[in-house]
């Protein structure tokens, strides 16, 4: 495998994680703003929610870790 290669999939493993992130933290946290304005007691759940999707960053990361790792 060409040397650029393995560094090139890992920056896209962790952009695409990144980016669907940051998609899925902006529309949980627009809707998320709106519920715990209407019912205050929502506000732990929605913290959850807007948390949730830091795992894909995580992941992204942890792959492009052991891609670099394992070569």
């Amino acid at each position: 495998m060409s040397e650029w290669a393995v560094p090139i999939g890992a920056g896209i493993a962790f952009f695409g994680g990144a980016v669907a992130c940051g998609y899925a933290q902006s529309r949980i946290g627009a809707a998320g703003a709106g519920a715990v304005a209407e019912k205050p007691e929502t506000a732990g759940v929605i913290i959850i929610l807007v948390a949730l999707p830091e795992t894909l960053v995580i992941l992204g990361f942890v792959v492009a870790t052991l891609m670099i790792l394992m070569t």
